[in-house]
C-alpha cells in the first residue's frame, strides 16, 4: 500500500489528487513516528508538502529506524529542498537517501534537525514579519523580497558577531546575514551557498557583512543567483563540523523556515 500524508490546515484544505489504489491519509495530529511502525516493510509512505513538512517529518521521527520508502510529494510555498537537489515541485521523490546524519541546531533551550538551513538575521526577521502578515490576513500571499528589502532599508539594524568553526573564532561588525547551511538553497529560492554539498559531512556557514546599507542592498540581489559569495569584501564563508553565530543583540532566527524569535547564539552540529 502506498500512503499520502497530506496537511488539511495548508493549502486551504484542498485535498492532493492521488493515485487509484493509494490511502489518503489527514497528517493533523498523526503521530508519525507511530504510524510509521504500524507500516507493512513493502508500504510506502508520501509526503505532500514542501520544506515546513519535511522539517517537521524528520523532527517528528527522530530515534525511529525507517524501514519504508520514503517519498516526498512537493507543493506549497517552501521548496528549498527541491532547489538543492535540482527537482521541481509536483515531482514525487525518494528522500531517504537524504534523511541519513541529519545536522542538530541548538538553540534558546530546543535542539531539532534540520535539512536545509538555520537561518540568523534579516532573514529570521522576514519570517518574524511573514508571520505577523499572515496571522492578519491568512490568505494573502507574502513577499519575502518585498520585506527583506525594506528591512535592509528601514527595520533591520546589523549586529556585531562571532563566528566560530570548528573552534576557530571569527568576529565581524555589521553583519546582516549569517545562516549555516545544510544545503545550498534558503529563503524560497536564494542561492545562499552555492559550493555546499549535502552530502560533504560539513555544513557552510555563511556570513553577509557590510557597513554601508546603500551597498548591502544593491548587491543583495546577487544572492539568488549565487554570485554574493564573489564578493569578498562584503561576504565570508566557512565550512566545518560544528557552527556557533552569536549575536550582539536579540533577533528573530528560523529554522527550515520556521521562526523562533529572541535568539542571539545558536550551534550547528553535523554528525559523522
Amino acid at each position: 500500500m502506498k500512503y499520502y500524508l497530506y496537511n488539511s490546515l495548508a493549502n486551504n484544505g484542498i485535498r492532493p489528487a492521488v493515485p487509484e489504489g493509494a490511502e489518503l491519509t489527514d497528517a493533523v495530529g498523526l503521530d508519525y513516528a507511530a504510524f510509521l511502525k504500524t507500516l507493512a516493510p513493502e508500504d510506502e509512505l508520501v509526503l505532500v508538502g514542501g520544506d515546513g513538512t519535511l522539517n517537521y517529518f524528520i523532527n517528528a521521527i527522530r530515534g525511529t529506524e525507517i524501514k519504508n520508502n520514503i517519498y516526498l510529494l512537493g507543493s506549497g510555498t517552501g521548496n528549498d529542498f527541491f532547489n538543492d537537489i535540482d527537482k521541481q515541485p509536483g515531482e514525487e521523490v525518494l528522500i531517504n537517501p537524504y534523511l541519513d546524519r541529519l545536522p542538530t541546531v541548538y538553540v534558546n533551550g530546543m535542539e531539532k534537525l534540520f535539512i536545509n538551513n538555520m537561518g540568523f538575521g534579516i532573514d529570521g526577521y522576514c519570517c518574524e514579519v511573514a508571520d505577523q502578515i499572515k496571522e492578519k490576513s491568512p490568505q494573502e500571499k507574502i513577499d519575502y523580497s518585498g520585506i527583506a528589502i525594506k528591512g535592509l532599508l528601514f527595520h533591520f539594524k546589523p549586529c556585531r558577531a562571532e563566528i566560530t568553526v570548528d573552534g576557530v573564532k571569527h568576529e565581524f561588525d555589521h553583519v546582516w546575514i549569517a545562516p549555516t547551511m545544510k544545503g545550498k538553497f534558503y529563503g524560497g529560492g536564494m542561492k545562499m551557498a552555492p559550493e555546499q554539498d549535502r552530502f560533504s559531512g560539513r555544513l557552510s556557514v555563511v556570513v553577509y557583512h557590510c557597513r554601508s546599507k546603500l551597498w548591502a542592498l544593491v548587491a543583495f540581489p546577487s544572492i539568488f543567483k549565487g554570485e554574493h559569495v564573489k564578493k569578498t569584501g562584503i561576504v565570508s564563508v566557512f565550512t566545518g563540523k560544528e557552527i556557533t553565530v552569536k549575536f550582539s543583540r536579540p533577533c528573530a532566527a528560523q529554522i527550515d523556515g520556521e521562526t523562533v524569535l529572541n535568539v542571539t547564539e545558536y550551534r550547528a552540529v553535523q554528525p559523522e
